[in-house]
């Protein structure tokens, strides 16, 4: 087996910069993705900080234009989920679901998954219409959909679903966590409705078919109809594919410049596109000078 010269996990905006840059180095990558391009980019409702789009640009319509840039340069993506990942004998070995691929040098760009609820169980008969991504919610209209969460994603959810369904967002505490930008726009949205200090106890199916939350309210009980939940309560880094061996040698692969994390899955606070997309091109700069035998 013939190793490749460089293997991306994750092809979200960290991940393609990567891969565009190398592609313009003349290093060929191979990039495992197990869902679709564009990672959280996906769930925007507006992008407004990365420029070059001074109106702003949907996630979706952001996407569309990196995935024509990755076909412009005849970067293909490989759509498995990547099952672990070793390092033996100088080289990396990644297991995915039906191949094993080596590389001299990865880049991981796997972003972060959703936190799930642990505050109660969600019975298996209610399962398909409680989310926790909105990427994974089907295109309906005319719902009543509820949001748990009261950060940055939770009033973007709700500003993109509000053109079509109405929105109520539950915050279980008094403090909104997202720009104030998104809260205000959210409260002047006529479709959007925004409560706080209401902690969900459980989720049911009601008589009607609906969903129902049960809610405590200032100490009081309160039940919420809703068609769909959305969870946003905070994301995790993935990270679980790597095994104990090469947990054990990160630190040195890093420092050799043959191992890069690059975007979210860093686990910053300061997750934005452009961000993620500067770590990508870094990564495969660096990875570019150490094939080339240059100093880092």
């Amino acid at each position: 087996m013939r190793p490749n010269e460089v293997i991306i996990i994750g092809a979200g905006p960290a991940g393609i910069a990567a891969a565009i840059q190398l592609k313009r180095s003349g290093l060929n990558p191979a990039i495992f993705e197990k869902k679709k391009i564009g990672g959280l980019l996906n769930n925007a409702n507006l992008v407004e900080n990365y420029p070059g789009f001074p109106g702003g640009i949907t996630g979706p319509g952001l996407v569309a234009l990196f995935k024509k840039q990755l076909e412009s340069f005849g970067i293909k993506i490989i759509y498995e989920q990547v099952e672990s990942v070793d390092y033996e004998n100088r080289l990396f070995i990644v297991q995915s679901e039906s191949k094993i691929t080596e590389s001299k040098s990865i880049i991981i760009a796997s972003g972060t998954r959703p936190k799930k609820t642990t505050d109660f169980m969600i019975s298996d008969n209610i399962k398909d219409r409680v989310y926790y991504d909105l990427s994974d919610l089907p295109d309906v209209e005319g719902k009543n959909i509820t949001i748990i969460g009261a950060g940055d994603a939770a009033f973007d959810y709700a500003l993109n679903l509000a053109r079509k369904n109405n929105v109520a967002i539950l915050n279980q505490g008094h403090t909104v966590k997202s720009l104030p930008l998104l809260y205000d726009r959210a409260r002047q949205t006529d479709s959007i409705e925004y409560l706080s200090q209401i902690r969900v106890l459980e989720i049911n199916e009601s008589s009607a078919g609906q969903l129902e939350l049960k809610c405590r309210k200032n100490n009081g009980d309160i039940d919420i109809a809703s068609d769909y939940v959305i969870f946003a309560i905070g994301r995790e880094v993935r990270l679980d594919f790597m095994t104990e061996n090469l947990k054990k040698k990160r630190n040195e692969l890093e420092k050799e410049g043959l191992l890069h994390f690059v975007g979210d899955v860093n686990g910053r606070i300061y997750r934005q596109t452009a961000i993620a997309v500067g770590d990508g091109i870094l990564a495969a700069m660096k990875i570019e000078r150490k094939h080339r035998g240059l100093a880092l």
